[in-house]
């Protein structure tokens, strides 16, 4: 137990950035959610038992007459396809943590793949630990954020129109902020490209997916030129 406290304590310094981040984003789908009339409580079961950042604001448009349960289905699919290449990139690290792997793969957000893969790991801290602790206040901060939002959004009539756009601004200040963190911006400027190719091609709906295989193609292929670089 001391060592899991350990564990917290070295790595809440690296999650204060998605503590600012969830909390606020969290508010937003929490009052979206409650201006659908629903309580502050299925928000926070909402992001307890899916946790899906993108996927639940998309979700909150679902709680209407006549969507479809395959509309649903694909909608959150191409939504979050983006997790599959997050997982694939980290299967060797998980399959190192025993029983925690089922939540790491749970957890797996944007920002915390972009901790996981980032952090520097404590000498002093099991790693299995230390990257644990980061997912789980991560699940947290997005909680209490949906929790506050819900009841702000019960009590306090306001109106919300463009609050949705909060997710869209988070991601983009992941990406400054690798694009500064970063010397080869090489992948970056792939994914910035890939993405506008297909968006032009697939439109605005159909763009996720067919960019997403895009970028992962290029980057296979450029492999062993790109890893020849960050070594350099």
């Amino acid at each position: 137990m001391k060592e899991y406290r350990r564990a917290f304590r070295k790595a809440f310094p690296y999650t204060i950035p998605v503590l600012t981040g969830y909390l606020f984003i969290g508010i937003a789908f929490g009052v979206m959610f409650a201006e659908k009339g629903y309580s502050f409580l299925w928000a926070m079961l909402m992001s307890i038992m899916v946790y899906a950042g993108s996927g639940q604001y998309l979700a909150v448009n679902f709680f209407v007459p006549g969507v479809s349960f395959l509309h649903v289905i694909f909608m959150t699919l191409m939504v979050n396809v983006r997790h599959i290449f997050y997982g694939i990139s980290l299967l060797e690290k998980f399959h190192q943590m025993g029983k925690k792997r089922w939540y790491m793969i749970f957890g797996l957000t944007d920002e915390t793949y972009s901790l996981l893969c980032t952090t520097k790991i404590p000498e002093d801290v099991e790693e299995e630990k230390f990257l644990f602790a980061i997912s789980i206040m991560n699940q947290s901060y997005w909680v209490i954020g949906s929790a506050i939002g819900g009841l702000a959004g019960t009590l306090i009539p306001f109106n919300s129109e463009g609050i949705d756009f909060a997710m869209t601004a988070l991601f983009v200040v992941i990406f400054v902020e690798q694009w500064m963190d970063v010397r080869n911006r090489i992948p970056e400027m792939i994914g910035v490209a890939s993405a506008v190719i297909c968006l032009q091609i697939f439109g605005a709906d159909g763009f996720v997916l067919p960019s997403m295989l895009l970028i992962i193609f290029v980057l296979f292929l450029g492999r062993t030129r790109l890893e020849r670089r960050v070594n350099a």
